[in-house]
């Protein structure tokens, strides 16, 4: 669709290195879109702060919800793990659309159809309409959260997606911190049941507008920002086995990282400390997570996704490392959750740009989508892993088979690096 200003844009590059344009007046000239996608920036961190924050109301509700549909507490927060399920299943269906209609377009689908997900759980009155509306919900969620925006920003800021991407998690890092407090006050003046009808209507009277008359229509790539289409004769192929590598270093790095987070203070009570103990250390996770991606967006012109995710990744190690020698000190868990912050935090940015190392905007959608099923799917199955790890065999069984994970990702990214796509720029790759 874009093909000639693609061509166009290669040319042009070509035609300004031939002519001697300077270091300094293309460094203008590539931050002057950044300025263009502030206000989309804006409208996709509310929509995707609102998105995340609603969808974690089980953390502040759910023995509400299990006290009131006479469910158990365990089986209340399965909605969150069918919820991620619903969400991967959905992605591979979603490149289509993705590519054919645009992101703005099935975001606007996907807030929509999150509605009647919210009405339906709050009309539940057992487990069958209960885990309907978590479906629903993760049908929506695969329309309008994470993958899509990854998908919508790439649109529109082709090369600076990286930036823009980093930049958007800063915000949606703190959607826990924004929607717990609210979620708690909401449901004491209005019941759980209410505080979804108020979700259903945030979604409607907010997400939506924003969407409909907030993101571009036809998103338009400038001559710097689009990516380019390779020399004719000359195609660069991304190979499949470049691809599954990528998916697998993703899901590891992935299934560690959700399932630490998930078990931090059981695994830190398991290491010796006490609950309040326990509950004070796993606190610093959150500020330090968004400090890894702060620092990552301070410095992502500089380095790619890999280049990130493999420094983020070396850390995760270390983190492990220190835990398991540390023989439960204080010092050395003081060390662990710095690390393991800050290589979590990072990763969280890497899962997202990493494929942009590789691939241009049609082929980015569709790598993402198809990235997305095994990604949802291991976070949702990697909590219960890890606590049944941690039940039957202690902390130990935890850790190492945290730490082989993670090592066999260091191995896979370490791989990629080493095997960047040469030239300018990626090009329109195929795997």
């Amino acid at each position: 669709m874009n093909g000639p200003r693609c061509c166009s844009s290669w040319q042009g590059r070509a035609s300004d290195a031939r002519s001697g344009i300077s270091a300094g007046g293309k460094k203008r000239r590539l931050l002057q879109p950044n300025k263009k996608i502030v206000g989309v920036l804006l409208v996709v961190a509310i929509g995707q702060v609102i998105g995340w924050g609603t969808i974690g109301l089980l953390a502040v509700v759910g023995r509400q919800v299990a006290a009131d549909l006479h469910m158990d507490i365990s089986a209340v927060f399965a909605g969150n793990s069918t919820f991620y399920v619903v969400t991967g299943l959905c992605a591979p269906f979603l490149a289509k659309p993705f590519t054919r209609f645009g992101a703005r377009r099935v975001m606007i689908a996907g807030t929509v159809i999150g509605v009647p997900g919210f009405v339906l759980l709050s009309l539940s009155h057992g487990p069958v309409l209960y885990f309907a509306a978590w479906v629903i919900l993760g049908t929506a969620g695969g329309a309008t959260l994470a993958t899509a925006t990854y998908i919508l920003l790439n649109e529109i800021a082709g090369r600076g997606a990286r930036r823009a991407i980093g930049a958007m998690m800063l915000v949606t890092g703190l959607s826990s911190s924004i929607f717990w407090p609210t979620t708690s006050f909401l449901s004491g003046a209005l019941g759980w049941r209410g505080t979804c009808l108020v979700y259903a209507g945030m979604l409607v009277l907010v997400c939506l507008p924003l969407y409909v008359f907030g993101l571009p229509r036809r998103p338009e790539r400038t001559d710097d920002v689009g990516s380019a289409v390779p020399v004719a004769g000359e195609p660069r192929i991304v190979r499949k086995s470049t691809f599954y590598l990528i998916v697998s270093a993703t899901v590891l790095c992935a299934f560690v990282t959700f399932g630490l987070s998930a078990t931090i203070i059981e695994l830190l009570k398991a290491e010796g400390l006490s609950p309040t103990q326990a509950v004070t250390f796993g606190s610093m996770l959150g500020v330090i997570q968004v400090s890894a991606r702060g620092l990552d967006f301070l410095g992502g012109g500089r380095w790619d996704g890999i280049t990130t995710a493999l420094i983020a990744a070396s850390t995760l190690v270390a983190a492990i490392l220190l835990l398991m020698i540390g023989g439960g000190s204080h010092w050395m868990i003081a060390a662990f959750i710095l690390l393991y912050g800050l290589g979590s935090g990072a990763l969280a940015v890497a899962r997202a740009t990493i494929p942009l190392v590789f691939y241009d905007n049609v082929e980015f959608a569709k790598a993402t989508s198809r990235i997305a099923m095994p990604l949802n799917l291991i976070s949702a199955a990697s909590p219960p892993i890890l606590v049944g790890l941690l039940a039957n065999f202690g902390s130990n069984a935890v850790l190492g088979f945290a730490m082989l994970c993670s090592g066999a990702a260091l191995l896979m990214l370490y791989w990629l690096s080493r095997h960047r796509p040469t030239g300018p720029e990626p090009g329109a790759y195929k795997h």
